[in-house]
């Protein structure tokens, strides 16, 4: 059982930063590619970052130069930095398997206000 537990959301000011984890069971962070993906009210749930399981990231065109997604394998947590927020940023953001293999936590919320 793939379990998957975000943390770290709040709200915080535009400009502002927050630093989202996601705790995983098993070793799933060390020999899976990762993802953090979030969900903003009314629209489909969207892809932010991931890494591979050799380290290799890729970022949405929306979050570069903002977000860094890193991990710590013995630790099986992936991280996610999220620098100069913005408004446009909220949402419920969640961490899963990259590509996604139906294994969803509860999502921690980030809302960011103007």
């Amino acid at each position: 059982q793939v379990q998957l537990v975000e943390s770290g959301g709040g709200l915080v000011q535009a400009g502002g930063s927050l630093r989202l984890s996601c705790a995983a069971s098993g070793s799933i962070v060390s020999i899976n590619s990762m993802g953090w993906y979030r969900q903003a009210p009314g629209k489909q749930r969207e892809l932010v970052a991931a890494i591979t399981s050799g380290g290799s990231t890729n970022y949405a065109d929306s979050v570069k130069g903002r977000f860094t997604i890193s991990r710590d394998n013995a630790k099986n947590t992936v991280y996610l930095q999220m620098n100069s927020l913005k408004p446009e940023d909220t949402a419920v953001y969640y961490c899963s398997h990259y590509p996604p293999q139906g294994y969803w936590g509860q999502g921690t919320q980030v809302t960011v206000s103007s």
